[in-house]
């Protein structure tokens, strides 16, 4: 069952919200990337997700420009919470499989380069039996680049909402420790007929990344549509106290649903997240 935060009691002022770990996706802010890092300073945040196919290709970017970036960052007092390769195939998609393998290597090595912990995208298709050459396909490449992230030190980083926490776990069961981690991304649970805060009480330490998100569920999973933030199914207070719970000191990733009124929307998600 959903839980409505129109239901849920706002949890005290504290730790629970770590507000000066919100982040924004610099591709929301504008096109050109000095402009949007810019925009997330004066809207007074601390962090920005940047998009590694589009517009920063990590095969393309040099030294000299992780370099220039980082300055870039350091100017505006910013982090970069996490680089997005978000792919149209799954790790268990044998069609252009090889090359999504080796361009989720260079987003690893271009996020460690500017000081980021994870990549983020989603992990594809999870075959419904722990068996079976499609499952030993997946939890193979899974395991590869497990791998590959202790040589450079990022970590995949994968999205719960459209796979499901349980499905999730059986994966983290099948695979070495910490080859690969999870982004809990509220809304899209919420579309996808799970609960955010039972998938946080479920997934616990394995959560790397979170995105606050809303959305209102529909007829059938997968229906539903994401909102702007508060005006949602997602019970965020719920949330928040889960994350606490389980010791959850990272970033909180904010997407806008208009991106006419990205700046906007996007300041005033934070400021509903503030007042939690």
């Amino acid at each position: 069952m959903l839980r409505y935060a129109r239901h849920c009691v706002p949890i005290p002022h504290g730790p629970t919200m770590e507000t000066d770990r919100l982040s924004v996706p610099t591709w929301a802010l504008a096109r050109d990337l000095r402009t949007a890092l810019r925009r997330a300073r004066d809207l007074r945040f601390r962090g920005v997700e940047l998009d590694a196919r589009g517009g920063l290709d990590p095969a393309a970017v040099t030294q000299t420009g992780l370099r220039q970036i980082r300055k870039w960052l350091g100017d505006e007092g910013l982090a970069v919470s996490a680089v997005a390769f978000r792919t149209r195939g799954g790790y268990g998609d044998t069609e252009r499989l090889e090359g999504r393998i080796a361009a989720t290597k260079a987003a690893l090595t271009l996020a460690h380069g500017l000081g980021a912990g994870v990549v983020l995208n989603h992990v594809g298709d999870i075959p419904p039996e722990s068996s079976g050459p499609a499952w030993h396909l997946l939890v193979d490449v899974l395991t590869d680049l497990g791998r590959w992230s202790q040589t450079v030190g990022a970590t995949l980083c994968v999205e719960a909402g459209r796979a499901a926490p349980a499905d999730l776990l059986r994966l983290f069961a099948a695979v070495p420790e910490a080859a690969f981690t999870c982004d809990i991304v509220t809304g899209a649970l919420v579309v996808h007929g799970h609960d955010p805060v039972a998938a946080v009480e479920a997934l616990g330490g394995h959560v790397a990344s979170v995105h606050a998100t809303d959305a209102v569920a529909g007829a059938f999973a997968g229906r539903g549509r994401a909102v702007i933030l508060g005006t949602g199914q997602v019970d965020f207070a719920g949330v928040c106290a889960a994350l606490e719970e389980r010791g959850y000191r990272g970033w909180i990733g904010l997407e806008p649903v208009e991106d006419r009124a990205a700046s906007a929307e996007l300041a005033g998600a934070a400021e509903f997240l503030r007042a939690l």
